[in-house]
């Protein structure tokens, strides 16, 4: 950690920047341990609908073999009934009877063993669903472990990072926390740029006036650009003692890599749209500073 105010707040704001670089890929690597479940999902989808289907084809079955059961009991009785016939034309009625009912058996035996044929097939395919959708399953395993401790790495880091943050705010005085926390909430990433050896400002390169470089260069104290309103000094860019690359390729998909570039341009849109609330509160929070040491002086 630096020992200038001016430093201290270039240090938070990379550590700002890494919050935010590190907060994008835990988005990622949420989507990514979606996409690893999509294939054992699909297949644990297609099997609990064909265990419905069987459930139901198994209870059709039950039910035509009731319904025969109860037609053949009741072709006993009609025989029976046929012993017993006084005349042609009573005898001719249970005969037709008789008919009707051995048709609607033979109907329902028909349909029976369709359905068995299918419920047989139905057994086979759910047999050979269970066998993929545990294949999947498998090899998610490993893949989501892997993801999972690299996130909460990355989360670790992020806690460190955080820490690191408020820590070093507590010794930036209040002047300029003030108008570095307008800069921040306000979506801006840019709250602190150095002024260049040519006398420009670092970030939007406008000539910055002589008597204010010599200020700069002489005080190190709050002092904000005319064009773009960020604080500048001459303190050097900070070094942080954990640089760790980002490693994109490691959870990134085609589709989190769009996702993630899709959230740096939003944070851009943000930046941008807020840019004036920004300046008027931060600019009237530096020019008050600026003022009051002039009136010192």
């Amino acid at each position: 950690m630096t020992n200038t105010t001016m430093g201290s707040l270039r240090e938070v704001q990379k550590l700002d920047k890494r919050i935010r670089e590190i907060k994008a890929a835990l988005a990622v690597f949420d989507d990514r341990l979606a996409e690893t479940e999509e294939a054992a999902l699909a297949f644990e989808s297609e099997l609990s609908q064909l265990t419905g289907r069987l459930a139901q084809m198994n209870a059709d079955a039950r039910q035509l073999e009731r319904s025969a059961d109860d037609k053949r009991a009741r072709t006993k009785k009609m025989n029976q009934r046929l012993n017993r016939v006084s005349n042609l034309r009573e005898e001719a009625a249970v005969q037709t009877e008789l008919e009707l009912i051995k048709r609607s058996i033979e109907g329902d035996e028909q349909e029976a063993l369709q359905l068995i044929e299918q419920i047989y097939k139905s057994e086979l395919a759910s047999q050979a669903l269970e066998a993929s959708a545990q294949e999947a399953r498998t090899q998610v395993v490993p893949q989501q472990e892997e993801l999972i401790a690299q996130r909460q790495d990355f989360t670790q880091r992020m806690e460190m990072f955080q820490g690191r943050r408020t820590t070093i705010l507590q010794y930036v005085g209040s002047a300029e926390r003030r108008v570095y926390d307008a800069f921040h909430k306000s979506g801006r990433r840019i709250s602190v740029a150095p002024l260049l050896e040519d006398g420009a400002c670092g970030h939007c390169f406008g000539v910055i006036p002589l008597q204010i470089q010599n200020e700069i260069r002489r005080s190190g104290g709050l002092t904000r650009c005319e064009n773009c309103g960020v604080m500048l000094t001459i303190e050097p860019e900070p070094v942080l003692d954990e640089e760790v690359e980002i490693p994109v390729e490691i959870p990134q998909a085609d589709q989190g890599g769009e996702e993630a570039t899709a959230l740096d341009e939003s944070l851009a849109d943000g930046e941008e749209a807020s840019l004036e609330v920004a300046d008027e509160e931060s600019m009237g929070t530096g020019k008050g500073v600026e003022n009051s040491e002039a009136k010192q002086e």
